[in-house]
């Protein structure tokens, strides 16, 4: 046996690495043979399929599948489907959020449910099922959306928010808690003609009617106690965190429309569409209006609703209801981390 030379380790890599490529030579033609008649395919452009099929499987061979990513890129999903919202505008009632979900409607890219769910306050006995028929049909890509102002008050609101879905984003539209709470008192008066005066509502022992004054602000009336912002954001801030949740001021929606719905559409990582172009000033309503849009080509507002004149408040109360505010007010820009700088 002395006969058989000895093999060195790189001679024993040269055979491997040659048996290998004779593998791989078998493997390719094995892929090219008609195997009903076992004749080479001849080469041509009409069968360049052929060689996408054996680069697949030769890719297989090797451990890698993109038959899947590649089917899915050249044919996406064009049917419209029912999602739960990945954005909710929460609130604050009588702010503005009426204003900034019609404005989110020129997006090609946003569809939002129609009215006012009030899932997470009212009916989530009803289930998420129930919740996702609620909401509009959307594309793969498109932003599924909801508002429901109630749900910034509403106690149990944050934790079922967070179990539906921890990484949805929050939009709120704060303004001056005055304004605010005369706006509310104005919407209520035009429906009950024989509400009180706003100062008789937001304010103790009103006796101004007889040449007294007004003594402290009554913090449980709804419209007065919905405006200290504070108490509402520490609760939803315990379940998401700042990055999530977009503080748009009300003020700066009416006087410069554009701005706020760029900071909106960054947030929610959409392409900036709703610019200038879109709004007019309507003077008779001092709140802007639509120039355009994707379902009314002509200028066209929110509806008679929207910016009704606010009746005339006492001076003296309207200072009282800001001293009231104004320690809230500072608590607030510290959790939101933004000065609104309201009076």
């Amino acid at each position: 046996m002395k006969w058989i030379p000895a093999l060195s380790k790189r001679t024993m890599f040269t055979y491997f690495i040659l048996f290998f490529l004779l593998y791989l030579f078998y493997v390719l033609n094995t892929c090219l043979v008609d195997e009903r008649k076992y004749t080479f395919k001849l080469f041509s452009l009409k069968r360049l399929s052929t060689y996408k099929s054996v680069s697949r499987r030769f890719a297989a061979l090797l451990g890698f599948s993109h038959r899947r990513t590649y089917m899915r890129l050249r044919q996406p999903n064009m049917v419209p489907t029912k999602r739960l919202p990945d954005a909710l505008v929460i609130g604050v009632k009588k702010c503005g959020t009426r204003a900034l979900l019609e404005f989110l409607r020129l997006h090609p890219d946003v569809r939002a449910a129609g009215s006012e769910v009030h899932f997470f306050d009212k009916f989530y006995h009803k289930g998420f099922e129930w919740y996702r028929d609620k909401m509009p049909p959307t594309l793969e890509g498109q932003i599924t959306m909801e508002k429901t102002p109630s749900y910034w008050v509403t106690r149990s609101a944050p934790r079922r928010v967070y179990a539906m879905n921890p990484s949805v984003k929050l939009l709120v539209v704060v303004r001056d808690p005055v304004t605010r709470a005369i706006s509310d008192y104005t919407q209520s008066a035009s429906k009950r003609p024989s509400l009180p005066r706003f100062e008789d509502l937001a304010l103790v022992n009103s006796t101004v009617g007889w040449g007294g004054v007004w003594s402290v602000v009554d913090a449980s009336w709804p419209p007065v106690r919905l405006g200290i912002y504070a108490r509402p954001l520490r609760r939803w801030l315990r379940r998401f965190p700042r990055s999530r949740i977009l503080l748009i001021s009300g003020e700066r929606l009416v006087v410069d429309p554009a701005f706020e719905m760029a900071r909106v559409q960054d947030f929610l990582g959409l392409k900036l569409v709703i610019t200038e172009k879109h709004f007019y000033f309507n003077s008779t309503k001092g709140f802007p209006c639509l120039l355009k849009s994707e379902s009314r080509p002509t200028p066209h507002c929110l509806g008679k609703t929207k910016g009704r004149s606010h009746p005339h408040i006492d001076p003296v109360a309207i200072e009282r209801l800001r001293e009231f505010y104004r320690p809230y007010n500072e608590k607030f820009y510290e959790l939101s981390g933004t000065n609104f700088e309201w009076p």
